[in-house]
């Protein structure tokens, strides 16, 4: 695994019963020192930093939230909850589905950089010598000093089976609370050809458990001019309503805030559609 800009985490594996990751045993490399910051003496808790890493008083300079902001990434490497994308499926991608990729993986690195507790981002199976990998140094400005870990390894080799949960549309369990004991997976794809359940398909090759954001329980189709429904969204998007979901405990504030009209959904008028299927109608909450 490579650490980009912060101390590789992933070497201290704690055995099979915990999602610390595993020892790898491939090349890692590491660039960037590490943080030294402790969870309750963070700049992050000193410095009256917003969500989005921004700063109310004029006196906080560029640099100086650029270095809060890194230090903020650097610690959730330690402490943060773990999302993994595989990118295991891109040898199948045209260059223009590779190209939009690129473009999803920096919106999504760019949404945890403002997120008011920032994941611990990992892009697994990413090789050095791959389309994708030059392309996101090509589009992505300061790709090589992201805040995340990359590897040529899979989500299998870092992390225990039992701790993984692989989001994916045709999954038939909702996704109702988020654990911070797991590791949750998204399958970094872009399919104009609409192939159907390709990360389902991958979540089954890898013996995982596998869970879908509960769209069915929160929303409800919309009509419109093409008559067009669509539950497939990017990784950042994805990424987007778990992280709001993780602030606001609220499936329906994530789902509304972040889920695109243009799919033809929107959250049902009076919140959960089946409130009796949960305990006292009440939304699961987060334990991020």
């Amino acid at each position: 695994m490579r650490c980009v800009q912060g101390t590789c985490r992933g070497s201290s594996g704690t055995g099979r019963g915990s999602s610390q990751p595993r020892r790898a045993r491939g090349k890692r490399r590491s660039r960037g020192g590490s943080s030294t910051v402790s969870r309750s003496r963070s700049r992050a808790s000193v410095f009256p930093v917003d969500a989005g890493g921004s700063a109310d008083s004029p006196q906080f300079t560029k640099r100086v939230l650029k270095a809060i902001t890194k230090e903020r990434l650097a610690e959730a490497q330690a402490t943060g909850l773990k999302l993994c994308v595989d990118l295991s499926m891109t040898d199948c991608m045209s260059d223009k589905e590779i190209s939009r990729l690129a473009g999803q993986l920096r919106r999504l690195y760019g949404s945890n950089k403002k997120a008011a507790r920032p994941f611990h981002l990992l892009l697994t199976e990413l090789r050095e010598d791959s389309r994708l990998y030059r392309e996101c140094v090509r589009m992505n400005a300061g790709f090589l000093n992201y805040v995340m870990d990359i590897t040529e390894e899979s989500c299998l080799d870092l992390f225990p089976t039992e701790t993984l949960v692989y989001l994916s549309p045709d999954a038939e369990e909702a996704l109702e609370t988020v654990d911070a004991d797991k590791v949750y997976v998204l399958g970094g794809l872009v399919d104009e050809s609409i192939q159907k359940k390709l990360s389902f398909s991958r979540a089954r090759e890898l013996s995982v458990r596998t869970a879908r954001l509960p769209i069915d329980e929160y929303m409800v189709k919309r009509d419109n001019a093409k008559n067009f429904h669509s539950k497939v969204l990017a990784v950042n998007q994805v990424f987007d309503i778990l992280s709001t979901f993780c602030d606001t405990g609220s499936w329906t504030e994530a789902l509304r805030a972040w889920f695109p009209q243009g799919k033809g959904y929107v959250v049902a008028p009076d919140g959960r559609i089946h409130p009796e299927d949960h305990v006292n109608g009440q939304q699961g909450n987060s334990t991020c």
